[in-house]
């Protein structure tokens, strides 16, 4: 069930899976089901990726100066940074696939 329009051609040819799957503005894209073009998740995914990435990446060192000032922390310490480590891969498409608008791909993959 595709429900996202492609920018190019204006047809539904992605749904959440594929569009979660596109990228940000600095992948080469996702082609369109129906014209064939790349499209890409816009500026705001982009962003959002590199805020996200970066907040979860200040909570990472947080937790390494700090784990061991308390008990709790000391036993979760490696929990805690796996799964930040493994949202800064999930958060980001899961919130692409439902959030962010389409955009054509502006990357230039030279052919040789």
């Amino acid at each position: 069930m595709s429900i996202y329009k492609c920018p190019h051609c204006g047809k539904k040819s992605f749904n959440p899976w594929t569009k979660a799957m596109t990228g940000q503005l600095n992948s080469k894209g996702r082609p369109c089901m129906e014209c064939g073009r790349l499209c890409v998740n816009g500026k705001g995914a982009t962003i959002f990726k590199a805020l996200y990435c970066l907040a979860a990446f200040a909570v990472i060192i947080y937790i390494y100066i700090h784990g061991a000032d308390n008990e709790w922390m000391f036993t979760h310490e490696a929990p805690m940074v796996i799964g930040l480590i493994l949202s800064m891969f999930i958060v980001p498409r899961v919130v692409n696939a439902f959030f962010f608008s389409l955009a054509p791909s502006i990357r230039i993959d030279t052919k040789e």
